[in-house]
């Protein structure tokens, strides 16, 4: 065999063996391996949870909060953050019992959730982008203050008797047994992932999140993209909101209490920096399904709650300390 082949065949096999190198060091393929383990260690344990029914019915305990964690994961990216989702959904949730209890059309009960949902967005991305203020400080104010107001409207009352219409998209199924809820974060998930990673749009929120002032000077508005990213915020939350009340029946003060913890654990152990400029869809949606099947699988050995709430604050420790360690071990 002539000498070139041979180093043309090295060469090759180098190539191959930097692309696998490459391909288990990604944080994406971290989590596939340990969303098989949580699967398989589930699966020994549980002699139920294989069942195809139950699997696919406890995605709708997760399904809401992904779609939150879809836009939170765009403004972390372009190193911003909304703690107020959870009191953006509960006030969602009530302009929708209001838009009941004054007689509206069912089928503006979503149009009031995701209004309600943008309002709120709005309010959070222009104290940011117009006063220059921390987003981290202003969501904390907002999420008392959405909250606030929805417990005033509601005391210590309800409002239940949403229409069908809501019942079927919270609670239905495709084919009798896919929960439409997961159909739904499923087109999203793919939706934002074509916008983030293939668009000109997309690009340029990587652009921010690594450098602000440099995408500024380079001609992007970056108020104006960090403006419809927390709109955007908003607005998801107030589709899941609809979902959510939809699926449970009612609207409560308490609704959704504690939302924004998970969301955003899921959004940094799906390898969003904290820090802006990186992450994928693709790794928050890993990381979805890998703490929802890990919550599912506790919740079916009959675990406490509060233990799933100690799971998830461990979760998000290790998730922010880890890659930290691990660039300072390294000289980074």
């Amino acid at each position: 065999m002539p000498p070139t082949t041979k180093t043309s065949r090295y060469t090759i096999l180098d190539r191959e063996g930097f692309r696998f190198k490459s391909l288990l060091a990604r944080w994406e393929t971290l989590l596939a391996v340990l969303l098989v383990l949580v699967f398989a260690g589930n699966a020994i344990v549980q002699p139920n949870f294989l069942d195809l029914y139950n699997l696919l019915d406890g995605t709708t305990n997760f399904s809401e909060k992904a779609l939150i964690a879809l836009p939170m994961a765009l403004l972390i990216i372009c190193r911003e953050i909304d703690i107020s989702v959870a009191g953006t959904l509960a006030l969602s949730s009530v302009a929708m019992g209001l838009a009941k209890a004054a007689g509206m059309p069912d089928w503006t009960l979503p149009l009031a959730a995701l209004g309600t949902g943008t309002a709120c967005g709005f309010l959070n991305g222009l104290l940011v982008t117009r006063f220059a203020l921390p987003s981290i400080v202003v969501t904390i104010g907002t999420v008392s203050l959405f909250r606030g107001l929805a417990s005033v409207v509601l005391g210590d009352k309800a409002f239940t008797g949403y229409p069908q219409m809501m019942a079927d998209w919270g609670q239905g199924y495709f084919f009798g047994i896919v929960p439409r809820e997961f159909v739904v974060l499923l087109v999203f998930a793919a939706l934002f992932a074509v916008v983030l990673h293939t668009t000109v749009w997309g690009r340029r929120i990587y652009a921010i999140g690594n450098n602000p002032e440099a995408a500024r000077f380079s001609g992007i508005a970056v108020d104006r993209y960090r403006l419809e990213l927390f709109m955007l915020t908003g607005t998801m939350a107030g589709l899941a909101a609809f979902l959510l009340t939809g699926r449970i029946g009612s609207t409560r003060p308490n609704i959704a209490t504690g939302w924004e913890l998970e969301v955003i654990t899921m959004v940094i152990l799906g390898g969003v920096s904290i820090a802006g400029g990186a992450g994928t869809i693709g790794g928050v949606l890993l990381a979805v399904l890998t703490m929802g099947t890990l919550t599912y699988g506790m919740a079916m050995a009959n675990i406490p709650g509060i233990y799933v709430t100690i799971l998830v604050g461990v979760l998000l420790l290790v998730t922010i300390a880890v890659p930290r360690l691990l660039r300072r071990k390294s000289g980074k």
